[in-house]
C-alpha cells in the first residue's frame, strides 16, 4: 500500500490542480497516477483528501473526496523575532526545524550589531513550506522579512514579551521557568540577537518597553541555537501547563 504523501496548496478547496513544483514533485518524483490518493494542507488549518485525475509531465489534477479541518496543537501564538546570521544556511537550518518543532511567527530583526541586513525570504519559505509537510502542520508559519530592532520593539505593545541576552549588568530571569508560571493560551514572543549580542542600549530599550529580560541556560549559544532553544522551551512550557 502507498504512503498517501502530503503536498502543499494555499487554495486547495477554490483550484484542482497542484502548484507547478508541487506537480512536478507529485508527477516526476512520486510517480503518481491517476487514482493515486494525496493528502493537501493548505497552511490555513485544514487537510483536504484528494484523488488524482490527470497527471502529466508538468501538471497533476485533483478531485478533492474529503474535507478534514485540523485543531490547533497549542494554544497561544508562538513568535520567534531573531537577528540573521552571517551564514544564511545557519538561519535556514533554524527555520527548518523551528517549524518542525512548532512556530507561528518568525521576523528577521536588523539590530545594532547586526552582521546581516537582509535575507532571501522566498528561499527560506521554501525551507519552511518542505518543513511545514514533513511535520504534517496544519499551519503555515508566518515569514516577516527584516524589521527594524526599534520599530519592532515599539509595534508589540501584548503578550508575553521576553528579550535573551548575555549582560550580566542587566537582572535576568530564566526563560523556561518564567514560561511555565505564565498563562499557557497568551501569545509568547522571544527575541534573539545577533552573534554579537543586542546592544545593552537595545536590552533596555526593550525592557523599558515592557519585554522580560531573560535568558537561556547557563551555556552561551550560536544565535541559530538560541532560536531553536527558545521554540523548545515555548512548546515545552505549554506541554507542562496543558498536563497539569
Amino acid at each position: 500500500m502507498k504512503e498517501i504523501r502530503f503536498f502543499f496548496v494555499p487554495d486547495a478547496a477554490t483550484v484542482a490542480e497542484l502548484p507547478d513544483d508541487e506537480a512536478v514533485h507529485a508527477v516526476r518524483v512520486l510517480r503518481l497516477q491517476q487514482g493515486d490518493e494525496m493528502m493537501l494542507m493548505d497552511g490555513n488549518g485544514t487537510y483536504y483528501r484528494a484523488l488524482v485525475t490527470l497527471a502529466t509531465q508538468k501538471r497533476c489534477l485533483y478531485d478533492i473526496i474529503e474535507t478534514m479541518p485540523q485543531e490547533r496543537q497549542w494554544q497561544g501564538h508562538v513568535h520567534l523575532a531573531i537577528a540573521p546570521t552571517k551564514m544564511m544556511d545557519r538561519i535556514e537550518w533554524l527555520a527548518e526545524k523551528a517549524t518542525e518543532v512548532g512556530i507561528d511567527e518568525m521576523t528577521f530583526l536588523d539590530c545594532q550589531f547586526s552582521e546581516r541586513r537582509s535575507v532571501k525570504l522566498p528561499r527560506i519559505e521554501k525551507i519552511v513550506v518542505s518543513a511545514v509537510k514533513q511535520s504534517r502542520k496544519a499551519y503555515m508559519p508566518v515569514l516577516n522579512d527584516m524589521t527594524d530592532f526599534k520599530k519592532f520593539v515599539n509595534y508589540h505593545t501584548t503578550g508575553r514579551r521576553y528579550i535573551a541576552h548575555c549582560y550580566d549588568e542587566i537582572p535576568r530571569v530564566n526563560l523556561f521557568d518564567t514560561l511555565r508560571q505564565d498563562e499557557a493560551d497568551e501569545d509568547a514572543l522571544v527575541m534573539i540577537g545577533p552573534e554579537g549580542d543586542f546592544s545593552v542600549d537595545e536590552v533596555r530599550m526593550a525592557v523599558d518597553a515592557g519585554f522580560v529580560s531573560v535568558d537561556l541556560g547557563k551555556s552561551r549559544l550560536r544565535t541559530e541555537t538560541a532560536g531553536l532553544a527558545a521554540v523548545m522551551m515555548m512548546q515545552l512550557a505549554q506541554a507542562a501547563v496543558k498536563n497539569n
